[in-house]
């Protein structure tokens, strides 16, 4: 009898006249491929799919994977698919069978756990690991026993508590575009052309060819000089991300460097693009000799006493000829090809054979899977600077991003010198005077007067003399700049320190030595963010801490602010000062306006955006250029004591700009405020947010949900400050009139209150200079006493009402940030598209 074709169901499904998708033939595969392709059919899901005996075997999870080992998805198991389906993408006919969009959204490769195989399926289950660009760690497939007469094979994929496991919808919410082309779901169905060449995974993760390779390539052909390009640099965060996709490295204490070769030649690039080689050529002339036809490699030049690497060693090795070493991290292009949309991974593994029996002086940094935690320790033990940590599966990009983070064991940054106070000694100085740029130009941070020796002073006292001026260069306490010396802001020092007053002044600083890689204009405060660990258990320890001291008295406590809840002032405050944890990292640092009810929120209420002085020191002003030409001072906070004394000062909400007081013309994020008619229900509001959500995803924006406390839903989309407001505004104006113009029966996009009879409007007016929208968690004076909360999409489902928790709830809200359904929530790497 002859052998059933598993394909004989996925060809009679299909007309291949009129389908793009390949015809089911049975071909030889590697055996243990796995792909995830989000299916726009009838209805949104994701088709999971493993090679087994020369097919695809599948299911469709209709909700997407979840990274959350608590949340089951519903798999239903289709009929087999050809290999050749393997990396299919497009738009299947409407009419034909699954008729709508396919994207490739995750590719790689599994294996059943130990002592497990792929025969298990046969029997209802699958034990597996995932190592795909999205999905990775341990899995499991159940299939569920079937109820009544139903004919399809219901399964269960959950993913198992491991390194890898995460926020519940952290994978379909953030993970919007194709892993083989780049492109969104809309701009495959418009037939857009790929971001980037196709390739399948054995192209984009090609294996390291040998020296003898390398040699034929280099004497075949001459190589280009590659061109110096911006150099990925770190995002400073406040503790060591967990789980095994992150790579680890040591933070190395010396100059960033990008070598560039051809032809038996060697360029050294600092940082900022300055040709270097004559500062290394022990560098250039070690890096000269690799067996290669071109490169461009990333990596740190370093100097080493006592074992260790030490910046003001280096600084003598660089004026006195001495021993330097380059550590190379990251590998760019080799022969002619640009590697730099591979993995951090696999750009990694074809750095180390070029650096295999290389001069001493080149070195490959090496690297540690998962166990970052431990590194550090080791490192601060060690009196190491840090540790870098990478994610290992993303390319390499030319900025700052969140997939490459520092974390110092002590802080230290760059600041710009604008002066010195003389010794009393009658030689060089007692302590150099530091600076930092902020909007309006720069900010006195303080002074460092120790770290020198007499022949770095003598040295320093030269240069600043060249720099001396008249006028004074920051305004500063006339107290701690007494006697100064100013100079024009051209030299950048580095300095360590233990911290800094609330004011941004440092304490117990120490002078590290000059940078000449970095310009004065490129320095500002570096500010640590906080980290968001994987795992709920790591992050709950983090959030739920205990209410932080809080150093503001708080007057009148018994004073009713809100009389239908009996919260009152002293609880309004009590409230802030627990949630400032989780608030902070939202309202700090961002200019804000308040809406103060010193009476309670059934009294006058009024708004607020400037100070004169009288809320105290816990809040801080930053001055800003009006329309008019004038400038104000706008407030902002940074701690709780900043919350509190406003709270003291009547306060009940907080509103902030869509922009951080560092970079106050770059927005770094979009509010889309879903403002609903009083006779519209919640679950239309609910429904809007949704399909606002899948309209952004369709241009390549992640977005996230916000309870507005009220009666609405704001729609959050977070941005790398880039785009200055003019485009913001532009992009949200067009963006929501777009829509309003497309389902004007649902939409509007102006404010008018009678042209929002039976409709919501979409306040895009949010994104503009110097407009505000409510932050999260914090409390608004409404009846109840409710509070903006964030919320998971999948949560915004079952919501019945926009105030879901309110000023009592703090406990609750801690907890909530700290769970799986919210890690992540409001973080996302992206700029916006061309629209």
């Amino acid at each position: 009898m002859a052998t059933p074709d598993p394909l004989e169901r996925y060809n009679a499904k299909r007309d291949f006249a009129k389908t793009a998708e390949p015809a089911g033939t049975l071909a030889p595969g590697h055996g243990n491929r796995f792909m995830v392709q989000k299916h726009d059919a009838s209805r949104l899901h994701w088709d999971f799919r493993i090679e087994v005996d020369g097919v695809l075997k599948s299911w469709a999870v209709t909700r997407g994977p979840s990274l959350d080992p608590n949340e089951k998805r519903l798999a239903v198991r289709t009929e087999d698919h050809p290999l050749s389906y393997a990396d299919f993408e497009g738009t299947i006919p409407k009419g034909e069978y699954g008729g709508g969009t396919v994207m490739l959204w995750d590719d790689g490769t599994w294996a059943p756990v130990a002592g497990k195989s792929a025969k298990d399926i046969e029997h209802g289950h699958l034990h597996f690991v995932l190592n795909g660009e999205r999905m990775k760690g341990e899995w499991l497939l159940i299939r569920l026993k079937p109820r009544g007469k139903e004919k399809a094979e219901n399964w269960l994929l959950r993913k198992i508590d491991d390194a890898a496991a995460g926020a519940t919808d952290a994978l379909v919410e953030t993970a919007l575009t194709s892993v083989k082309t780049g492109r969104t779901m809309a701009e495959i169905a418009e037939g857009a052309k790929p971001h980037r060449p196709a390739a399948s995974p054995s192209k984009r993760a090609k294996p390291s060819r040998t020296k003898a390779v390398r040699g034929a390539a280099k004497a075949s052909r001459t190589g280009k000089a590659p061109d110096f390009r911006a150099p990925q640099l770190c995002t400073l965060i406040d503790a060591v991300p967990t789980g095994s996709g992150w790579l680890h490295e040591v933070k190395y204490d010396g100059y960033r460097a990008l070598v560039a070769i051809a032809n038996g030649k060697a360029k050294v690039f600092t940082r900022s693009g300055l040709d270097w080689t004559d500062k290394f050529p022990g560098i250039a002339e070690a890096a000269a000799t690799l067996d290669v036809a071109d490169a461009l490699i990333d990596g740190e030049i370093v100097a080493f006493k006592d074992g260790r690497p030490d910046f003001s060693t280096l600084k003598d090795a660089i004026s006195a000829g001495g021993e330097m070493t380059f550590f190379a991290f990251d590998l760019l292009e080799i022969d002619g090809e640009d590697i730099s949309g591979l993995s951090n991974i696999d750009r990694k593994e074809r750095l180390r054979p070029l650096l295999a029996g290389a001069d001493a002086r080149l070195q490959y940094s090496e690297h540690i899977i998962g166990s970052g935690e431990q590194l550090f320790e080791t490192m601060c033990r060690e009196g190491y600077e840090g540790v870098v940590s990478k994610r290992a599966d993303a390319p390499y990009r030319g900025k700052r991003t969140t997939d490459w983070l520092k974390i110092k064991c002590i802080r230290r940054q760059e600041f710009v010198i604008v002066g010195w106070l003389p010794s009393d000694k009658g030689r060089g100085f007692r302590s150099l005077l530091l600076g930092l740029h902020g909007p309006d130009g720069l900010i006195y941070a303080g002074k460092v007067g120790t770290g020198f020796n007499a022949a770095l002073i003598d040295d320093l006292s030269g240069k600043l003399a060249k720099l001396e001026r008249k006028t004074a260069t920051v305004t500063a306490p006339r107290a701690m700049v007494r006697g100064a010396r100013w100079v024009t802001p051209k030299l950048v020092a580095e300095v360590a320190f233990a911290e800094t007053t609330p004011d941004g002044v440092l304490r117990h600083s120490s002078f590290i030595g000059l940078r000449e890689d970095k310009a004065a204009a490129e320095v500002v405060a570096e500010v640590p963010v906080h980290a968001d660990p994987p795992s709920a258990k790591g992050r709950k320890a983090k959030v739920a801490a205990v209410t932080p001291a809080i150093h503001v008295t708080v007057s009148s406590r018994e004073r009713l602010i809100f009389p239908e809840s009996d919260v009152t002032k002293g609880d309004l405050a009590d409230y802030y000062a627990q949630v400032s944890g989780v608030m902070l990292p939202w309202a700090g640092n961002r200019p804000i306006s308040l809406v103060r009810c010193p009476q309670g929120r059934g009294k006058a209420c009024f708004f607020q955006k400037h100070d004169a002085g009288s809320f105290g020191d816990q809040v801080h002003q930053v001055p800003i250029l009006e329309k008019d030409g004038s400038t104000e001072n706008y407030l902002y906070v940074v701690d709780a004591d900043g919350l509190v004394a406003c709270v003291q000062m009547g306060t009940i909400e907080f509103h902030g700009w869509g922009s951080s007081v560092a970079t106050l013309e770059q927005p770094d994020r979009m509010v889309f405020d879903l403002d609903p008619d009083e006779d519209l229900g919640f679950e239309i509001v609910r429904k809007a947010a949704e399909d606002l959500k899948e309209h952004l995803a369709e241009i390549g924006l992640v977005s996230f949900a916000m309870l507005s406390g009220g009666k609405g839903v704001h729609v959050v989309v977070p941005l790398t400050p880039q785009a200055e407001w003019p485009a913001v505004k532009d992009f949200a104006d067009r963006f929501s009139r777009a829509l309003a113009a497309n389902e004007p029966e649902r939409f509007v996009a102006t404010m008018s209150k009678a042209k929002r009879k039976g409709r919501i409007f979409i306040d895009w007016l949010r994104n503009q200079r110097g407009a505000t929208a409510v932050l999260p968690y914090v409390a608004r004076a409404r009846a109840g006493a409710p509070v903006a909360a964030p919320v998971s999409w999948a949560e915004l489902r079952d919501l019945t009402h926009a105030n879901q928790w309110g000023v009592r709830d703090a406990a609750a809200l801690i907890e909530r940030a700290g769970s799986r359904a919210l890690a992540g929530w409001g973080v996302a790497d992206q700029v916006l598209p061309d629209l």
